[in-house]
């Protein structure tokens, strides 16, 4: 089976939500949830964000891997940095509505205006073992040439598999960011290496 790298359609809306869901983990997918929701209701807003088209999970953002069937075997969702707070706006609305989830301040930001942002990375179980992360990693870095910045990304200093991906693929290490109570590596793709390896 070949995989094509193609931009998400609201249709595939659904598959984005449950990308994100894999991409933050249930720790975090159960406290977002709380006591009062379940974790379906979470993967439901993502969903949500995710069929709209101003929010940093919206299709617009999304490319998805699919196979000859059109089946969906991953997702990757990234944005210029430089539109993070605008993006944001929609999350905060619809976790409001959605999970009763209400965000004082202002939540560390994961990413800045010097980079293109790799939100989220998922590639669904069935899949895996294939290089569908590697060439939706490509498709991002593609995006990041494009406008001209580096692909950023952070991952977990508990995640040694996905480091060691990143740094096959010429991720460097610029520094540290907090996210969702967590210090995280944080990685970039300078836009001139033209060639992920």
């Amino acid at each position: 089976m070949t995989t094509k790298i193609i931009p998400a359609s609201p249709e595939h809306a659904p598959y984005i939500g449950k990308a994100i869901i894999m991409a933050i983990g249930e720790e975090l997918t159960n406290h977002l949830a709380g006591e009062k929701h379940t974790p379906e209701d979470v993967e439901n807003l993502f969903t949500s964000l995710a069929q709209r088209t101003d929010s940093q999970y919206t299709y617009l953002n999304s490319m998805v891997a699919v196979d000859e069937d059109n089946n969906v075997e991953g997702v990757v969702v990234s944005y210029d940095g430089a539109r993070l707070y605008e993006l944001r706006k929609a999350f905060f609305e619809e976790a409001e509505k959605a999970i009763d989830l209400k965000i004082e301040g202002t939540p560390d930001a994961e990413t800045g205006p010097e980079e293109f942002y790799l939100d989220t990375l998922a590639v669904f179980p069935e899949y895996r073992g294939k290089g569908i992360a590697t060439n939706l990693i490509k498709a991002a870095g593609e995006r990041a040439a494009s406008a001209g910045k580096p692909l950023g990304l952070l991952v977990s200093k508990t995640n040694p598999n996905a480091r060691h991906l990143y740094d096959t693929l010429g991720f460097r290490p610029v520094g540290e960011r907090p996210f969702a109570g967590e210090v995280m590596n944080h990685l970039q793709l300078k836009p001139d290496v033209t060639e992920l390896r």
